[in-house]
């Protein structure tokens, strides 16, 4: 691995650590304004923490441009009083990933929450504390193991993030770039030289089994031979090798033998 993977990979691990710390606050008291409050709109707050989870990425991250976009309401007021940009920035990775995990890390506090008993809380406050001490003496070690599994899954889907990422922070090589964004140019292109995406590859052309695929089929007694033709060009970043035996160059045949009698398809 070069030494510019190992500084893509460390920055994709810092930035999705710092995504989730970021949105620990704001995931605590959405969980548990969710969990333990009823209000007008309520299910219409829900619906929107939720669709980063049902919207496809690639959505997610237009509606993220055009609102961090020099123009945009957000965008175009950070860059008039604070000239900041966030788009296409590595301010803009941290800000994508943020908004993919909100909703998981949501979910799992508010049901973490849902699970804590009333009535311990109930008697601390009969006892004289208040209720800052009561939640952070209470509710939240009650609800330590849901408040690390969100962060675990938060941090785990910033890990994998790729749509939104790529349409607000961009695929810039001068720039710090997410571990998805430095390898979807290389296996668009087809070129799979990268140790991260060619060893599988690799390791599947050089198997040493020789001759033509064969296929069975239960319940039927046929078994397929499939000979891949020999003239095709290898991908690049790919040692093909192909063994098809005595199939002549061209020859994508398929034989079903069955009852020890070959019968051409």
């Amino acid at each position: 691995m070069s030494a510019e993977d190992c500084q893509i990979v460390w920055f994709t691990a810092w930035v999705s650590a710092l995504s989730t710390l970021v949105i620990l606050p704001l995931g605590l008291a959405a969980g548990l304004l969710l969990a333990r409050r009823d209000w007008p709109g309520k299910s219409g707050v829900e619906t929107i923490i939720s669709l980063p989870l049902v919207m496809p990425p690639v959505a997610t991250g237009l509606i993220l441009l055009k609102l961090l976009g020099r123009r945009g309401v957000l965008g175009g007021f950070l860059h008039d009083t604070l000239h900041l940009d966030i788009v296409f920035t590595w301010l803009g990775v941290p800000v994508s990933l943020s908004i993919m995990s909100f909703p998981l890390l949501v979910r799992s506090v508010r049901v973490a929450f849902e699970e804590v008993n009333p009535r311990l809380e109930q008697i601390a406050r009969t006892l004289g504390a208040s209720d800052l001490r009561v939640f952070w003496a209470i509710t939240v070690p009650l609800a330590a193991r849901g408040i690390i599994a969100g962060m675990i899954l938060a941090f785990a889907r910033a890990l994998g993030e790729f749509g939104a990422t790529i349409m607000v922070a961009g695929n810039i090589p001068v720039r710090p770039r997410h571990c998805r964004s430095r390898f979807f140019n290389p296996c668009n292109w087809g070129r799979t030289a990268t140790p991260f995406v060619s060893w599988p590859f690799r390791w599947c052309s050089r198997s040493p089994r020789s001759g033509p695929a064969s296929i069975s089929r239960a319940g039927n007694g046929r078994r397929y031979e499939v000979a891949a033709p020999t003239n095709l060009p290898a991908p690049q970043g790919i040692h093909a090798r192909s063994g098809c035996g005595n199939s002549k160059p061209g020859d994508g045949d398929i034989r079903a033998v069955r009852r020890g009698k070959n019968v051409a398809a």
